[in-house]
């Protein structure tokens, strides 16, 4: 996502403290999915006050009880469809993150929405429009409605969930893959917009994952082998943290090589 296109890779040996996020807030999207929980847990384990948005009210709110018994500071619950949100409804959740936090430290947009592979011809106008504004649009208008809380921080980060690029031009990805596309850009454009700016752009490029995702793109594949979201958790709470600042305007690729 920068100029160079530059890939970096987390440090050796570094590890989330229960201080890395102290007095943060972060905002998790998509805190009911594979990644999104585990982030979530992540982030307040390193002591971020973390609030869950999400569509699926249930989910959240047994997350909520997870984060109350780990004895971390006490998260809020934010229930949001991104189908159906509209530019108001991202104006109203950076109001109400002022009014009741009077602060936004980071973003996490693991939000996603991919309904499986097939051939353009068979994509519904519907469903594709969906999928760009899950996985495209809402994290911009979110992150827009944001950006003066953002740029009040000290300190502040904003992480962009990319997908593997190589695998995402080819053949029956349809808008999901022009989407991860387009968001490697967004997150560049912004990188550069922000540059000066205490606010940090972020993209992280998860190796292989078990995750409901996973298991829709890949079905021929033994998902249940493959590593929990952990381990991108971990990283997602390098980017929100000081600790980033070298990782700034670059994608973060935890791939094996």
């Amino acid at each position: 996502m920068s100029a160079s296109g530059e890939y970096v890779t987390l440090p050796r040996d570094w590890a989330p403290q229960p201080d890395t996020l102290r007095e943060r807030v972060v905002l998790v999207v998509g805190a009911s999915g594979g990644l999104g929980r585990a982030s979530a847990l992540a982030a307040a384990q390193a002591g971020a006050s973390v609030v869950l948005l999400g569509r699926k009210v249930r989910a959240l709110e047994k997350l909520y009880d997870e984060i109350v018994a780990l004895g971390a500071p006490t998260p809020a619950i934010y229930p949001l469809d991104l189908s159906g949100a509209t530019p108001h409804d991202y104006a109203e959740l950076a109001a109400t993150l002022e009014r009741e936090f009077g602060r936004l430290d980071g973003i996490v947009h693991a939000a996603a929405h991919f309904d499986g592979l097939r051939p353009a011809h068979d994509i519904a106008a519907e469903e594709w429009m969906r999928v760009l504004h899950v996985n495209l649009t809402a994290p911009f208008l979110l992150t827009q409605a944001c950006l003066p809380l953002l740029q009040a921080a000290r300190d502040s980060s904003v992480v962009f969930v990319l997908d593997d690029p190589q695998r995402m031009r080819k053949a029956y990805w349809g808008g999901y893959g022009a989407a991860k596309h387009a968001l490697g850009g967004l997150a560049s454009i912004l990188h550069e917009e922000s540059e000066s700016s205490p606010l940090r752009v972020h993209a992280l490029l998860p190796a292989p994952m078990r995750t409901g995702l996973r298991r829709t793109a890949y079905f021929g594949e033994n998902t249940v082998a493959l590593p929990s979201p952990d381990a991108s958790a971990r990283a997602i709470v390098y980017l929100l943290g000081a600790d980033a600042q070298p990782a700034r305007g670059r994608v973060l690729d935890l791939r094996p090589h």
